[in-house]
């Protein structure tokens, strides 16, 4: 009789094999997933804000019912604001002016506007537009007020900057809009507002609008007016998108103001993108001004140029303005002209040449 061998009948079970290169990637999967997973415990809710949900329906529809409002408070936080931003451009304090747009309140109804848009809330929509204009109407009288009597004619950089909005401007302008909707539909966001406020700037073009009609300069009070347009249908355009994609209405209701918002960007499209096309033209000409004036002249090269400006005028006429350092009687009128027609040699066209030499006195002991 044989004997049993519970060697002989036993199962064999098979280890695995921890050079397997699957098991390998298996096992630093796993290990990569604890990691994530300590990590993500690992604090005491700093990270929240992460899965944050968006506000409910009915929680949002009385924040931006609040911000819509048009009580004394906000009226008078937007004027103290209007009147800020224009010492500020009056002063051409870029400080001033951010502390301006800090203050400013306008914000909340124009998010108000872009979220009616899409939950087809008409008493929404009218009271944020009526806040809206109102407010707008109040900036512009109050910064005319305070401009008319100084009768200033000659405006530094602030105010020169906010009078040809350029495709830039609506860049910034969209994605301010849809900063604000995201940062008023969550409620761990709301730190976000005052950094949008500085980003788009609504104050300011409205004080600039008002010191523009204080001198009777339509020039300067209809480009910042393009500006403040450009700023406000961006920023509704694309807050209504942002309260779109977070669930927030439907297209159905939001069609019509979705359609006409694209259509208003397209058309200010057209002249800001022609700006900006002879902003880079006329940068474009400028360097290759200065470039040619150190390298090609003798006149020129050792001088120390301040500033070109550079204009087309009619006829394809030219007009290049420049400032430069120099000793008295260092250049002469045989020079400039010297310069003009080799500048216009180079560029092929008529050439007005402007030179304005600021006297240098130097001192030696």
């Amino acid at each position: 009789m044989m004997g049993f061998s519970p060697l002989r009948n036993a199962t064999v079970m098979k280890v695995p094999n921890n050079n397997n290169p699957k098991f390998s990637l298996l096992r630093k999967l796993v290990a990569l997933r604890q990691s994530l997973l300590k990590f993500w415990n690992f604090n005491s809710g700093d990270w929240e804000w992460l899965s944050d949900k968006p506000m409910p329906v009915k929680g949002l529809n009385r924040k931006l019912w609040r911000a819509s409002v048009p009580t004394l408070s906000f009226y008078t936080l937007l004027s103290l604001s209007a009147i800020i931003s224009t010492f500020g451009l009056l002063a051409n304090s870029a400080a001033t002016i951010i502390g301006a747009m800090i203050v400013a309140p306008l914000m909340g109804p124009i998010i108000g506007m872009a979220y009616s848009l899409v939950m087809g809330n008409r008493r929404l929509l009218k009271r944020s537009a009526l806040t809206t204009v109102v407010g707008v109407i109040l900036c512009i009288a109050f910064s005319w007020v305070i401009a008319f009597p100084l009768g200033l004619q000659n405006f530094g950089s602030e105010v020169l900057g906010r009078i040809r909005p350029t495709l830039l401007d609506l860049g910034v302008a969209l994605a301010a809009g849809a900063v604000g909707a995201f940062a008023q539909s969550r409620r761990h966001v709301a730190d976000a507002l005052p950094g949008v406020a500085i980003a788009v700037a609504l104050v300011p073009p409205l004080s600039v609008i008002g010191i523009g009609l204080s001198v009777a300069d339509y020039r300067i009070a209809g480009g910042a007016m393009l500006l403040f347009v450009t700023n406000l249908i961006s920023i509704v355009f694309s807050g209504s998108l942002v309260f779109l994609v977070q669930k927030y209405g439907s297209v159905e209701r939001a069609k019509t103001g979705l359609l006409a918002g694209t259509l208003s960007i397209v058309i200010l499209a057209i002249p800001l993108g022609l700006t900006l096309r002879t902003i880079l033209i006329r940068e474009s000409v400028r360097q290759e001004v200065i470039t040619l004036l150190k390298r090609r002249t003798l006149t020129f090269s050792d001088l120390r140029i301040e500033s070109v400006q550079t204009q087309p005028l009619r006829g394809g006429v030219m007009q290049i303005e420049l400032e430069v350092t120099a000793k008295p009687g260092t250049i002469t009128t045989t020079q400039v002209q010297k310069v003009r027609d080799f500048l216009s040699r180079e560029f092929e066209r008529p050439i007005q040449l402007k030179l304005k030499v600021v006297p240098a006195e130097i001192f030696e002991e």
